[in-house]
């Protein structure tokens, strides 16, 4: 953890002495793009009921695109992940190193399950988009489900920004505290 220490002949933050381990641009535009369409969603999500009843379609078209556009960058930073993303050095050993691959694959999972249930929830509920085309309801009248969907999404978002925070204080907790590299990582 600290940035002195040596791991197979790499330092701790990654890189050979006089070098400096970074992940790819485009591996770092994927990033900062999830985090950016997770923190807007997030907020419209918890906003939506608040505009008045003409801007509410609005804010709920927005809210749905902004989430097919997570969806397609969750699908294609998982592809670029596992294909040519590069792949980066431990930042650390033991406890530590398995709570963050820990965080990481729940992270990636919080991802997967509020894609999908906003999708669920969008279909159930069946929904006007810009007040150009609806989606048709796939449970029309059912309004337990519609509920229950549209809490367990909430759920997810709220369980998913909890763990972004706590994995952006653990960035912050590497670059204040340990003083090592592995926030310039993702910069």
């Amino acid at each position: 953890m600290h940035a002195d220490r040596k791991i197979e002949g790499n330092t701790a933050s990654g890189g050979a002495a006089g070098e400096s381990f970074r992940y790819d641009a485009r591996s770092v535009r994927l990033h900062w793009l999830t985090a950016i369409l997770v923190a807007v969603l997030w907020c419209l999500g918890q906003t939506i009921d608040w505009f008045p009843t003409p801007w509410r379609v609005a804010a709920r078209s927005v809210h749905i695109v902004l989430g097919v556009a997570l969806a397609l960058a969750l699908c294609y930073r998982l592809l670029w992940r596992i294909g040519a993303g590069r792949r980066m050095p431990p930042a650390g050993t033991g406890p530590m190193q398995m709570l963050a691959t820990s965080v990481h694959v729940l992270l990636y999972v919080g991802l997967l399950a509020v894609v999908v249930l906003g999708i669920a929830n969008t279909w159930i509920r069946g929904d006007n988009i810009f007040d150009l085309f609806t989606l048709p309801s796939i449970a029309p009248g059912n309004k337990a489900l519609r509920h229950q969907v549209g809490d367990l999404h909430g759920l997810a978002a709220n369980i998913l920004l909890a763990l972004a925070g706590l994995h952006a204080l653990a960035g912050l907790a590497h670059h204040y505290v340990f003083k090592d590299d592995v926030l310039r990582r993702m910069s």
